[in-house]
């Protein structure tokens, strides 16, 4: 009777031991990752992101050209109005407001051209696929049940640097 008695204690125990090792693997661990500086490595290289910057360059490059033009011929109505010369700084103030006229149009023109070129690069859709595949594959190499992102800041309040997983992100995507 000791004997199975014995058994049965020792069957409880062992039941109790594995199914406490069950419940123990069952425990959620979360990550955060940080998209923005994701993003950002991910893009800071890429081709559509120089020739945005190159355009942007190229604009603003253009747009102090204008400027510079628009001051000399400013310079030089003062030294007609200096010098008695009426009819041509007359002339030179209608020069003055077409080119100023065209400057703004162009530089409202491009403005609207570069905010087009950022949102299309803020929404590609093959960069978001591929941050998802490979968040999915850090997540499930690193044991992580959820992982959240830092740009919902409502939804996490704190969390340990020991979960986020940005760093790994932005390297597995090769950045």
């Amino acid at each position: 009777m000791k004997t199975l008695q014995k058994k049965l204690i020792l069957t409880a125990i062992l039941t109790f031991a594995i199914s406490g090792l069950a419940f123990s693997q069952q425990i959620t661990r979360f990550g955060v990752v940080d998209t923005a500086r994701v993003y950002q490595a991910y893009f800071r290289n890429s081709a559509p992101v120089r020739n945005y910057e190159s355009k942007k360059a190229s604009f603003q490059t253009e747009i102090n050209n204008k400027t510079d033009e628009i001051q000399k011929l400013k310079q030089k109505k003062a030294e007609y109005e200096a010098s008695g010369n009426s009819s041509a700084a007359l002339r030179t103030e209608a020069e003055i407001t077409k080119k100023t006229d065209a400057l703004t149009e162009y530089t409202n023109a491009k403005n609207i051209e570069l905010e087009s070129l950022k949102n299309s690069l803020q929404s590609n859709d093959s960069f978001y696929k591929k941050l998802y595949a490979t968040l999915q594959k850090v997540a499930e190499s690193e044991g992580f049940s959820l992982i959240l992102s830092l740009q919902q800041a409502n939804g996490v309040l704190w969390y340990s640097p020991s979960v986020d997983v940005t760093d790994k992100v932005i390297s597995a995507l090769g950045l």
